[in-house]
């Protein structure tokens, strides 16, 4: 059964006849709300209601889908584009070696002017040692051609001289990816590269099912801890390093006078008066 459908009440146009008296000689209004038949001489009242006035407002472009060879899609509006360049993600290889060194000692210059642990990198020999061991990944930041950031991480303790004990974290039920390495170039800090790398750091431990990352950073690195409190890492242990001041004096010692041998008469001192 149809529904009756009720008169717009906010229609344009809306004709509402004059009501009817007894005695009038005005037609009578059926109920459907149309006249019986023409009023002599006068017409229905007609009342304009005026459209609701419209909020002025600027246009906003809106994206949308770009068509063929890059051409403006359905409207004519061009679709919005990144405006920054791609940061790209790689594993190392060889022929990569000259450039990530150079890069590592452009990114640790101001670090190693500041702290008193092993400079890094170590040496260019111990880095080509570092890319022939099993177990370890180097990961290659690049825009374009240039390398922007490196991260290496070991998924196991390794080195006789490594300062992890593997205990700590097996009783702990830690399972950690242990961060060796990780440089972003000075000049682009604050730019998200460090985010993206600590998130590339991320995806591959969750790959490998292992659930914590440890690294180690220079506790008057003020910048990086703040940077990686941030991101949810706790201190987990430190080894301090302590000084205290030491007076000085000369390496050698002054001249020491020794006592005469015996059965002879010790010189008189100089100065000393004479009977």
């Amino acid at each position: 059964m149809a529904r009756k459908r009720t008169p717009n009440k906010t229609s344009v146009e809306a004709a509402v006849p004059a009501p009817a008296t007894k005695g009038s000689g005005k037609p009578s209004i059926k109920p459907s709300g149309k006249p019986a038949g023409k009023p002599p001489g006068k017409a229905p009242k007609v009342v304009k209601v005026a459209k609701p006035a419209k909020a002025s407002s600027v246009a906003k472009p809106e994206p949308t889908k770009a068509g063929k060879n890059g051409k403006p899609g359905k409207g004519g509006k061009a679709e919005l584009k990144p405006t920054g360049p791609f940061l790209t993600v790689r594993h190392m290889n060889r022929r990569d070696i000259n450039r990530v060194w150079d890069f590592l000692k452009v990114s640790f210059r101001e670090v190693n002017a500041e702290t008193v642990e092993f400079q890094r990198p170590r040496s260019k020999q111990r880095f080509e040692e570092i890319f022939a061991e099993q177990g370890i990944d180097q990961l290659v930041f690049e825009i374009g051609s240039e390398v922007v950031a490196y991260a290496e991480c070991s998924y196991e303790v390794l080195g006789t001289d490594n300062w992890i004990n593997p205990r700590y974290f097996e009783k702990r039920d830690m399972r950690p990816l242990f961060i060796d390495e990780l440089a972003v170039h000075p000049e682009m800090h604050g730019r998200g590269v460090g985010s993206f790398l600590l998130e590339q750091l991320h995806h591959i431990a969750r790959v490998h099912g292992l659930n914590t990352l440890v690294l180690e950073v220079a506790e008057n690195n003020e910048n990086a801890l703040n940077w990686y409190k941030k991101r949810s890492f706790k201190k987990l242990d430190a080894a301090i390093f302590m000084a205290c001041s030491v007076e000085l004096e000369d390496e050698l010692l002054p001249p020491r006078s020794l006592p005469a041998p015996r059965g002879e008469t010790p010189p008189p001192a100089s100065g000393a008066n004479e009977d």
